[in-house]
């Protein structure tokens, strides 16, 4: 497997090789022993799927808060997104910080996005399906989010403001600086 080591320290890109001939390919996209001694020693506890039928859907940003806080490894089975992540972990030399990464099924990249990160994408093409392993079970009275416009974060997404889909929920989110503290560790990362 090809390990992309982000700009934001503890963001990982992961593709896995895939193996073809003339019937299509196979590809081995996760092993937990590889995983743990190469990205993050974690246990993932579900798999979560999300489809979004119209172009220009935008999910988030969400993440949940401690005890509860959540390690995502993110990839597209169908059509194609630009992921986004941003550091919400207060002390953190890259606080406030983003970064995005297409994942499609054509390049079979996956995204580690470990606790201490908001999360959201924005569908590129219609029909797109994301399935990310989770290293913690939702709890709502942990669940928060930001705002997806947050003008502190500026984030550049491939849609135009007026075409994109959102939910009521994510239309309201807090903007970064009114959200409570979540603590940062070196030792979050793997070395």
């Amino acid at each position: 497997m090809r390990i992309e080591t982000k700009a934001i320290e503890g963001i990982v890109a992961i593709t896995p090789p895939r193996f073809g001939d003339h019937r299509g390919y196979f590809s081995e996209v996760f092993k937990d022993a590889w995983f743990r001694e190469n990205v993050a020693d974690v246990t993932f506890i579900q798999d979560n799927e999300s489809l979004s039928a119209e172009p220009g859907t935008v999910r988030g940003l969400h993440f949940q808060i401690p005890p509860f806080a959540q390690g995502k490894l993110v990839r597209c089975i169908a059509g194609r997104i630009m992921d986004v992540v941003v550091d919400i972990r207060t002390g953190s030399p890259s606080f406030g910080n983003w970064l995005s990464q297409e994942l499609s099924p054509e390049n079979g990249t996956q995204l580690w996005v470990p606790p201490g990160f908001a999360h959201g994408f924005a569908t590129l093409v219609p029909n797109s399906v994301i399935n990310y392993k989770v290293t913690a079970p939702y709890n709502p009275q942990h669940d928060r989010g930001i705002a997806w416009n947050d003008p502190a974060i500026g984030i550049r997404w491939p849609v135009d403001e007026k075409a994109m889909v959102l939910s009521d929920k994510d239309r309201t989110l807090p903007r970064l600086a009114d959200l409570p503290n979540f603590p940062y560790s070196a030792k979050q990362t793997k070395d």
